[in-house]
């Protein structure tokens, strides 16, 4: 049996990471996953391959969340907090999850 939950999904420089994993822990999340990334935006191209400073490259951070509420803090911070002034994108999809207790 599956069990809806939120999925944020957290775009932003390699930079930021450690702060906004700390919002992710303080909003009472259980978890989430870091993936590495480059891309192409307004702020110009992040290539995790040419980046001179990697603290400039490309982080995903993914985290599952049980209630609309919860992602949509985590969200909001996350975005007020970082987005003004580095590359960023916050999103939040549904998703259906599997041992609903982990989450």
């Amino acid at each position: 049996m599956t069990y809806r939950a939120k999925r944020v999904s957290i775009v932003t420089e390699k930079l930021n990471e450690r702060q906004i994993e700390r919002i992710v822990e303080e909003a009472g999340a259980t978890g989430y996953t870091v993936f590495e990334g480059s891309g192409k935006g307004s702020h110009g191209v992040k290539n995790r391959n040419r980046s001179i400073v990697s603290a400039f490259s490309l982080v995903k951070i993914e985290v599952i969340v049980s209630s609309r509420e919860t992602a949509e803090a985590i969200a909001e911070r996350v975005a007020e907090t970082y987005f003004e002034n580095y590359a960023g994108i916050v999103y939040i999809d549904d998703v259906e999850i599997l041992r609903r207790e982990k989450f």
